[in-house]
């Protein structure tokens, strides 16, 4: 099984030049649907993860219970509210949504989501009509169990990260050797799947990536939605979409490398990966 392991070198090269005369427009107009009442870090971090990997513009869509919490936790992203019954989306949320669409260049949807017919029916819905990069996250990767063949549908490319319990759920099989299963299900959805764990497995299902990078001071919550922040920054960016998972890969478990190097792997917190991030992109 042929595989491609980045290294540091190699990621900088992929990384687009920011040439002098460019303006924030040229590197991404980015929107991210994430959070949830109870779950307002997860939409924080993944912003943070992609204001921190380069992205231009980052549109931050939240449930209107928690939009004062979010903008008050932003600084740089543009929160707005939208709709939501019980804390979470709502479909009235679909408008809005909708009308954004056209002038973004990737969206990311799930973060601290929760499952309920409205955020279902704004993935649906995204899945349908974007056609540009979309990453699939956490929660949303949950709204597609039993409804995972929507993604053949797509005519643009679809970045699923799930762990091994996510996968199990949208129809991996995880008895198998994890990239004979990954590139399966790749190839089978047509979608590049980043599959979580020691050794991640990124594919579109002909060419993999297996990351050499992370440690398990990384697994505490939170840790996911700076990955995806950063993969969906750098697929508003223009990088080729699996290039780009597998560079969001690469940087993330890079930075919490470092981490690990100077606070040790019992202490170490998303927000410190979101700091020591801009180091590997230099």
């Amino acid at each position: 099984m042929d595989f491609i392991t980045l290294d540091h070198q190699q990621v900088l090269d992929i990384l687009p030049d920011r040439k002098a005369d460019s303006h924030k427009g040229d590197y991404g107009k980015i929107l991210l649907l994430c959070g949830s009442r109870g779950y307002t870090g997860a939409a924080a971090l993944a912003a943070m993860g992609a204001l921190r990997s380069g992205a231009g513009l980052v549109y931050l869509g939240v449930p209107e219970s928690i939009y004062a919490i979010e903008a008050v936790k932003l600084n740089e992203a543009i929160v707005f509210p939208l709709p939501d019954a019980d804390g979470r989306l709502s479909a009235d949320a679909l408008p809005q949504i909708l009308k954004l669409l056209p002038n973004m260049d990737a969206v990311l949807f799930g973060p601290g989501w929760g499952q309920c017919e409205g955020t279902f029916l704004i993935a649906q819905e995204i899945l349908r009509t974007f056609n540009k990069p979309v990453v699939v996250d956490a929660d949303g990767i949950n709204l597609l169990s039993g409804r995972i063949d929507i993604l053949r549908e797509r005519n643009a490319p679809t970045v699923l990260t799930p762990h091994g319990g996510e996968f199990a759920r949208i129809g991996g099989d995880n008895s198998l050797d994890r990239q004979v299963a990954a590139e399966g299900f790749a190839r089978q959805l047509g979608c590049i799947l980043l599959l979580k764990g020691h050794n991640t497995v990124i594919t579109d299902g002909s060419r993999t990536y297996i990351n050499p990078t992370g440690n398990p001071g990384m697994a505490v919550g939170g840790s996911g939605d700076v990955l995806s922040g950063i993969i969906v920054s750098l697929l508003g960016q223009g990088i080729d979409p699996l290039q780009a998972a597998a560079c969001g890969a690469w940087l993330h478990g890079a930075a919490g490398d470092i981490c690990e190097t100077e606070i040790g792997q019992y202490g170490m917190l998303p927000t410190d990966m979101v700091q020591v991030l801009p180091r590997l992109m230099k």
